[in-house]
């Protein structure tokens, strides 16, 4: 007698079909599970059989096997608990063997039967969706798997027992309901920072564009109140955008009650992360800091302290948006496209450049210190600007800068420009300057006649890159944008080429 359940196996944002067949034959009384199960798999055992003496049944005194096929495919996790019980309550009888087999199922078990929340409950109803089959999940991921579509067919019981009693029809479960969260205000504010007016336009010139932004500042100058007050002017995340970003959280198991938010995510690790928590990968193969940054912000503080290598690992996916993740048994890829802002100071004391200070190590300080950043990493980051110590008469005096909804209205009309023009031309309507394709930049950032005179004269005299070149027409585009400026102008490229000399100063200090 066997009883066949539909589960699936997650590499990388892939859901892949796994087919449970569950068999119970004469022989000596047990259970085995074959099919490639790593160690929470082989463990379900213990979980199932006691879930199943808690709903009152007993274990058929036979043997019990379990097979999980594509045999050769790695199963990892605790998902399988549900779909392997099941499949035995099938093969007993307890469970319609036709009725079951229509639904996709995932979920973890406890020892009293009930059904615990589980990763990427969001995805296998997206692969459920596809193959036309309905979806058993936990009852705390029904609101995600909500999401999928309505013609998804979802249950989502608290218990073992709950699902019985649903097909017995004695407890008929609802279909649930998709969540969204509200945008709830941090209470940052740009208007609460004094002074930095430079550093202000750069952060909305950074937003609007969504271009990479370094900003460098002895410490206390307010580099990282002005990096958590990003948020603040960025626009809410489209529907596909939504969609990717919901996707990788289900994924990584960070969806608070299955509730989908329409903020952008801000992510600012530690500077002693480590590669794999970066990039992504590990035993288990979780997405990395750079995709749960995916259209949103990755703030790196500290910028020098964190690790070279980490540092460069950060390279391809800011030119490519993906995080890919080989290994000898697997090869995983995962969205990264996020906006990454970095403070940093000057030196290692913090102070150099400031007045009334002068450094026991003199320039070497500054220069060992900022060599710790890559040149091509910094070839990368767009805008380069400083961030001076704020004095005390500047704090004396009352705020009257220019509050984050005023800025947010510029952006977002910025960003609408940008969605126009680069739908029309075929790409993404979430497509922004900073991603705009290289062969499509300099048709739609034709600078006049002066303009590429001053471009070539400034990068004859600073040796911009090709990648520099590229990225200072896309920055000039973002400042014509916010103009609402249909054409390049000359004072845009100059603005443009001001943001990146102090880019083109550090790289110069990292190759010496």
């Amino acid at each position: 007698m066997v009883a066949r359940i539909s589960t699936v196996a997650f590499i990388g944002m892939e859901a892949v079909p796994v087919d449970v067949q569950v068999m119970i034959a004469p022989g000596k009384m047990g259970m085995s599970i074959v099919g490639l199960p790593d160690k929470a798999v082989a463990e379900s055992r213990e979980r199932i059989q006691a879930a199943i003496h808690a709903c009152g049944l007993s274990m058929p005194a036979k043997r019990v096997t379990i097979n999980m096929a594509p045999a050769d495919l790695p199963k990892e996790g605790s998902h399988y608990d549900l779909p392997i019980a099941a499949g035995l309550m099938a093969a007993m009888g307890v469970l319609p063997k036709d009725e079951i087999r229509d639904y996709l199922i995932l979920g973890e078990l406890s020892l009293d039967g009930s059904i615990t929340s589980v990763a990427g409950v969001l995805l296998a109803a997206m692969t459920a969706n596809r193959l036309s089959k309905g979806l058993i999940c936990p009852q705390s991921g029904g609101s995600e798997a909500a999401w999928a579509g309505k013609d998804t067919n979802i249950l989502a019981p608290i218990s073992l027992i709950a699902l019985a009693n649903h097909f017995k029809g004695t407890q008929v479960l609802t279909r649930p309901e998709p969540v969204k969260s509200v945008i709830r205000n941090n209470g940052c504010d740009l208007s609460e920072i004094k002074g930095q007016e430079t550093a202000k336009r750069a952060l909305e010139l950074s937003a609007a564009g969504n271009h990479n932004l370094l900003m460098v500042g002895p410490p206390g100058s307010g580099k990282s109140m002005l990096a958590q007050r990003l948020i603040s002017i960025l626009p809410p995340l489209s529907t596909e955008e939504l969609l990717e970003v919901s996707m990788v959280n289900s994924i990584s198991g960070v969806l608070t009650n299955g509730a989908l938010s329409q903020q952008r995510p801000f992510r600012a690790p530690h500077h002693s992360a480590s590669m794999a928590a970066m990039v992504g990968g590990g035993i288990k193969t979780k997405p990395g800091e750079v995709s749960l940054a995916h259209n949103g912000v990755l703030f790196l503080d500290e910028f020098p302290e964190f690790s070279p290598q980490v540092l460069d690992s950060l390279r391809q996916p800011i030119e490519t948006g993906e995080a890919i993740i080989a290994r000898v048994n697997y090869r995983a890829t995962y969205p990264a496209r996020f906006q990454l802002i970095a403070a940093m100071n000057p030196c290692r004391c913090g102070l150099a450049g400031e007045a009334g200070h002068s450094c026991a190590r003199g320039i070497r300080c500054q220069t060992d210190y900022q060599a710790r950043i890559s040149g091509p990493l910094l070839d990368r980051i767009d805008l380069r600007v400083d961030v001076p110590a704020v004095s005390a008469m500047d704090l004396m005096k009352p705020a009257n800068s220019e509050s984050s909804a005023t800025i947010a209205v510029r952006v977002a009309a910025a960003r609408q420009i940008q969605s126009a023009r680069y739908s029309a031309l075929g790409l993404p309507t979430y497509t922004t300057n900073a991603h705009c394709p290289t062969a499509l930049i300099e048709e739609v950032a034709m600078p006049d006649q002066q303009g590429r005179q001053l471009l070539y004269a400034a990068s004859e005299k600073m040796g911009f890159s090709a990648r520099a070149y590229h990225r200072i027409l896309k920055v000039a585009r973002t400042l014509a944008d916010l103009d609402d400026s249909p054409h390049l102008q000359s004072h845009h490229l100059a603005e443009a080429i001001t943001y990146r000399m102090g880019a083109e100063r550090l790289s110069h200090i990292s190759t010496s």
